[in-house]
């Protein structure tokens, strides 16, 4: 690829990626100061955020556990806050893909782990994955939120989700981005709700 050509690739990706955020932001600002609120109302009452994905939304989940358990900034200290990413622990993940199938890694973590002050927070740019939707309904069958951060159309997942937000694209890498701007923004609220 020649450089002119490298040079549009990359300023059409950017301008693709403004129009995401901005169509984001019309269709879903009060979604995610709903979800956010929703996230801090579970923690002030000693709840944990549980989080599951696939693949680069695996990835998500561990970075938004990350953030909520050591905090967001350097420049803003607080207390940790409880949270756990379901897609880390490798020796769990093939244990119950072995025994009860794929579709059950989460959902058996959930069965185990979850109560009713608890959140489920599910990551999936296509909201069609069959282990996320089993993880959904096992956190329903015991109380649980469910909580989604989506793309395309939502998928199947919506459906199950308590609270959702859907970014308004079918960019894999586009919704990928966005879905790091929602996991900075709802953990920047919930910081400040809680403690400033």
């Amino acid at each position: 690829m020649r450089l002119p050509e490298k040079r549009k690739t990359v300023l059409g990706a950017a301008a693709e990626g403004v129009a995401t955020r901005q169509t984001l932001m019309e269709s879903a600002l009060d979604d995610i100061i709903g979800m956010a609120d929703g996230l801090t109302r579970a923690l002030a009452r000693g709840g944990t955020v549980y989080l599951a994905g696939n693949g680069g939304s695996a990835a998500d989940c561990q970075h938004f556990a990350t953030e909520l358990v050591v905090r967001l900034t350097g420049k803003f200290n607080r207390p940790s806050l409880p949270a756990i990413s379901l897609t880390a622990d490798s020796c769990l993940l093939t244990a119950a893909g072995n025994d009860y199938g794929f579709d059950k890694i989460f959902a058996r973590q959930i069965e185990g782990l979850a109560g009713k002050k608890d959140i489920l927070v599910l990551i999936s740019t296509s909201g069609k994955s069959s282990n996320l939707i089993e993880a959904a309904k096992a956190a329903r069958a015991k109380g649980v939120a469910v909580y989604a951060l989506l793309g395309y159309d939502g998928g199947k997942l919506k459906k199950y989700a308590d609270k959702k937000i859907i970014v308004p694209s079918e960019s894999v890498q586009r919704i990928q981005e966005e879905h790091t701007f929602l996991i900075h923004t709802l953990v920047h609220l919930v910081e400040r709700d809680l403690y400033v």
